[in-house]
C-alpha cells in the first residue's frame, strides 16, 4: 500500500480574550487551501532545543547549570517538485461535503506554480482589512499513531528554493524546497502537556 502524500493545511489565527492569537482549523479552503506535495520526502528531521545556562566557578571542573526552558521542536523537510512530465493543475468545485466536480485542468509549465503555494505561507496575511502574522500550519503524513511526530503544528521559519531544471525559455520545471517548521502550541495545549494536574485527567 502506497504511503499517503504529505499534506500541509494552513490554520486561521483567532484572537483570544487577552488579545493574543491561537491557531485553529478553518473550513474556508479558498483562503486556507490545503497543499498536497507532488512527491513525498525521503526523510524528515526533528530537532528539539533545551536551554541551559552555566556559571563557571574555579573550584569546580564543570559549570553549575540552570534550566532556562524548553525550545520549540523543529521539523525539517526537503521536498521535490517536478513538472517536467506534464503534471496537471486541477481545480475542484466543492458541490457538497463528499462530491467534488472538476472544473479546470491545465498543464503546469512553471514549477513555481507549486512552490509559490509554500512561499505564500511565509507572508503576512490580510484578513478583513487587518494584517495578521503568516499562518501556522498543520503537517500531516500517513496514519499517525499516538505520540507520533505527525500531525505537526508549526510556523515556517526557513524556506529555501533551489531550481535545478529549466525549459528552453528559462522557466523552471524542477525544484527542491528545504523547509523548516518551528512547533507552535496554543497556550492551553502547552499547559496541558506539561502540567501533571491536567495530563493525568481523562
Amino acid at each position: 500500500m502506497a504511503l499517503a502524500k504529505l499534506t500541509i493545511i494552513p490554520l486561521k489565527w483567532e484572537k483570544t480574550q487577552d488579545s493574543k492569537y491561537r491557531a485553529v482549523e478553518s473550513e474556508d479552503r479558498a483562503n486556507y487551501p490545503e497543499i498536497t506535495v507532488l512527491f513525498n520526502p525521503e526523510s524528515y528531521a526533528i530537532k528539539k532545543g533545551v536551554s541551559w545556562s552555566g556559571s563557571s566557578q574555579k573550584e569546580y571542573n564543570a559549570p553549575i547549570l540552570d534550566f532556562g526552558g524548553g525550545g520549540s521542536r523543529e521539523l525539517t523537510l526537503e521536498l521535490l517538485f517536478d513538472v517536467s512530465e506534464g503534471v496537471r493543475n486541477s481545480r475542484l468545485q466543492n458541490q457538497n461535503q463528499n462530491n467534488n466536480r472538476l472544473i479546470d485542468s491545465t498543464a503546469i509549465e512553471d514549477v513555481r506554480e507549486e512552490t509559490n503555494k509554500l512561499v505564500a505561507l511565509t507572508r503576512i496575511q490580510r484578513v478583513g482589512g487587518k494584517e495578521q502574522p503568516p499562518p501556522a500550519c498543520k503537517v500531516y503524513w500517513g496514519k499517525a499513531p499516538t505520540n507520533s511526530d505527525f500531525p505537526f503544528v508549526g510556523v515556517i521559519t526557513n524556506l529555501t528554493q533551489t531550481f535545478t531544471l529549466f525549459k528552453s525559455d528559462g522557466k523552471p520545471i524542477r525544484a527542491k524546497v528545504n523547509i523548516t517548521f518551528s512547533e507552535y502550541l496554543n497556550p492551553e495545549d502547552d499547559k496541558r502537556r506539561t502540567d501533571p494536574e491536567l495530563t493525568t485527567r481523562i
